[in-house]
């Protein structure tokens, strides 16, 4: 398990190599019909900056977690953000919103993604439900991105 230091606790990153040409990731990671295919259950979204959206995570006892979400920026193929988190109705900012930023560049036949997520911080959290929140991103994206990976090459040997 990871230890979480003070420098830590506010940005998460991940960076990991997809076997796939940047155009093909970042349509997996920004387009909703593809999102929701290895993240949440369903992605309602338009592509558009500011353009307001949401996740929608379906729990086991038949109950769903509706995030809000907001696009950021859109610049195919090198880069996809959002704002996440935030409650419904308030204009996603910093202090109320984490952001997430997927970075590509294009690596030998594949590419390298980075994901950042910040704002951890920002959100003026007592610092038990800091690390709780930081904690629950760290695992999530962990099981997360590897299904990212997985979604990839499915695409990519389907095309």
């Amino acid at each position: 398990m990871d230890k979480l230091t003070d420098a830590e606790v506010g940005t998460l990153v991940r960076e990991l190599y997809i076997d796939a040409e940047p155009d093909i990731v970042f349509d997996v990671v920004s387009s909703p019909e593809h999102v929701a295919r290895w993240w949440p259950d369903e992605a309602r979204y338009r592509l558009e900056p500011g353009s307001p959206g949401e996740l929608v995570f379906r729990t086991g006892d038949g109950g769903e977690i509706v995030q809000q979400f907001t696009v950021v920026e859109s610049n195919p193929p090198r880069t996809f953000s959002f704002r996440w988190t935030h409650q419904p109705g308030d204009d996603p900012v910093a202090g109320n919103s984490l952001l997430v930023t997927f970075a590509l560049t294009a690596s030998g036949s594949g590419t390298t993604l980075t994901m950042t997520e910040t704002g951890f911080r920002e959100r003026g959290w007592e610092e038990a439900e800091l690390e709780r929140q930081f904690r629950e991103h760290i695992d999530g994206w962990s099981f997360f991105l590897p299904r990212l990976v997985t979604y990839v090459a499915g695409v990519e040997a389907a095309s």
